[in-house]
C-alpha cells in the first residue's frame, strides 16, 4: 500500500548516536517515499544510508526555500526529512509560514526519533573543552597547565560560594559552570601529559567508583538509621583507603 502524502521532519539528538532511534520514528523513515537530507555525510543520512535505505540531498539556500520544495514534494509523497546535527535553525518556522499560505496544505509531523538523556550536555562541555585544546583552537587555552590554571579554580571556587550565600539561583547556576569549566579544563590538560596521561571519563569513573564505595548503606548491605551513621562511615571508609594508598604507612 502506497503512503499517504505528507511531511515528517525526523530530529534526534547530536548526543545520542544516530542509528538509535526509537522503533516508531524507524517506521516513519522506513515507510516514506522520499528521504531528504542536507548534506549525505550527516550522522542520520549516514545510518539511514547503512539500513539500506535509499536518501537524496537536496542543499537549500535558506531554510524558507528548503520549506517550500518541502512542502510541495509532500503534496505528492510521501516525504521525509532526516533532520541536520545543527538542528536546521529556522526551519520549522519556514514551514509552519509555508503550509499556512496553503488552502489545501499536506499533513505535516514532527517525529522525535531520540531524547537527550540527564546529564547529555556534559558531552557537549568535553567537546567545546577538546575543540579549544585541539590544534586550530584557542592558543591561549592551549598553553594553559594545571599550575597556571590554579589561581582561575581557587577564584571560581569562591566565587560560586559567594552566589550560593547570595541565594540569587540564577547566579550560582553560572558560577556553578565555571567550577565545572575549570574541571573539564583540567582533564583536558590531563590528557597531553607524556607519561602519566587521564582523561575526564578517568576522572568521572573514580568519582563513581568512590561514591558507590563509600554508600554501602545505599549499594550494599549496610544498615544506617541517621545522617550521623552515614558520615561515620563515610569517615571510616575514608580513612582505610588513606592507608591503602601506595606509600601510606
Amino acid at each position: 500500500m502506497e503512503p499517504a502524502p505528507g511531511l515528517a521532519l525526523v530530529v534526534v539528538s547530536p548526543r545520542v548516536a544516530p542509528g538509535l532511534m526509537s522503533r516508531s520514528a524507524w517506521q516513519v523513515v522506513e515507510a516514506a517515499s522520499v528521504r531528504l537530507c542536507a548534506d549525505a555525510d550527516e550522522p542520520l543520512a549516514v545510518a539511514v544510508t547503512d539500513a539500506d535505505l535509499p536518501i537524496q540531498v537536496y542543499a537549500a539556500g535558506s531554510p524558507a526555500l528548503l520549506a517550500r520544495h518541502l512542502v510541495e514534494r509532500a503534496a505528492d509523497d510521501n516525504v521525509v526529512w532526516l533532520g541536520s546535527a545543527d538542528g536546521d535553525e529556522g526551519l520549522s518556522d519556514a514551514i509552519a509560514d509555508e503550509v499556512s499560505r496553503l488552502n489545501d496544505p499536506p499533513p505535516v509531523e514532527v517525529v522525535v526519533g531520540s531524547w537527550d538523556v540527564p546529564g547529555a550536555r556534559l558531552l557537549d562541555v568535553v567537546a567545546v573543552m577538546d575543540r579549544l585544546r585541539s590544534p586550530g583552537g584557542c592558543p591561549w587555552d592551549a598553553e594553559q597547565t594545571h599550575e597556571s590554571l590554579l589561581p582561575y579554580l581557587e577564584e571560581e571556587a569562591g566565587e560560586y560560594a559567594e552566589a550560593v550565600r547570595s541565594g540569587d539561583r540564577a547566579h550560582m547556576a553560572e558560577e556553578l559552570g565555571d567550577v565545572l569549566l575549570q574541571v573539564a579544563f583540567h582533564a583536558r590538560v590531563a590528557e597531553d601529559h607524556p607519561g602519566q596521561p587521564f582523561d575526564i571519563d578517568d576522572v568521572a569513573g573514580g568519582l563513581v567508583d568512590k561514591l558507590v564505595r563509600r554508600h554501602p548503606h545505599v549499594f550494599a548491605d549496610v544498615e544506617v538509621s541517621t545522617p550521623e551513621e552515614v558520615a561515620a562511615n563515610w569517615q571510616k571508609i575514608k580513612e582505610e583507603e588513606k592507608a591503602r594508598r601506595p606509600g601510606a604507612h
